[in-house]
């Protein structure tokens, strides 16, 4: 009798399965394919650039400071060592700061992700669901960044259809 009831559960579960649509869109090729995600990547990376720059400057100025400090540490009184030391140190933290401030898990660059990127990425996924409802499909899953997508037939790719949901046209 249990195996019975073990074959039906795997017929009306292969059936189940097998009823059901799956598509894949690659994010990455519609992406590239929206003006605007270009222009607010953009501006991402000359932001990334400018704090990337800031903060090494910091440690450049750092590095020197701590250098000139270790040549001249045999010559000079013990408070003006500590003193010194302290500086640095201080330094070093501030550059930490501003190194957290700017690419921390809640900075500045996740912060105008979130306002450049993140619209456009709503768009796309309401696009997306938009296509899949609209063509029955009951998964549709994402080709790019890292997925566990082993492999797609081309036929079951929607991205370009997404861009026409969006009005993208190429």
């Amino acid at each position: 009798m249990l195996k019975y009831c073990f074959v039906l559960f795997f017929i009306l579960g292969t059936t189940f399965v097998m009823s059901q649509s799956y598509a894949f869109i690659d994010s990455d090729y519609i992406l590239k394919n929206i003006p605007e995600y270009a222009t607010a990547k953009e501006k991402l990376d000359k932001l990334s650039e400018k704090w990337t720059k800031e903060i090494e400057d910091r440690y450049t100025a750092i590095k020197a400071k701590k250098s000139n400090f270790e040549r001249e540490e045999v010559l000079l009184p013990a408070e003006e060592k500590i003193k010194r030391k302290e500086e640095i140190e201080k330094l070093e933290k501030e550059a930490i700061d501003l190194q957290t401030q700017h690419f921390g898990s809640n900075g500045d660059y996740f912060q105008k992700r979130q306002e450049l990127v993140k619209p456009i990425q709503d768009r796309v996924f309401t696009a997306m669901k938009k296509v899949a409802k609209r063509d029955g499909y009951a998964f549709v899953f994402d080709k790019s960044n890292q997925s566990n997508l082993l492999y797609a037939d081309k036929e079951f790719n929607i991205s370009e259809s997404v861009l026409e949901e969006m009005g993208i046209t190429k």
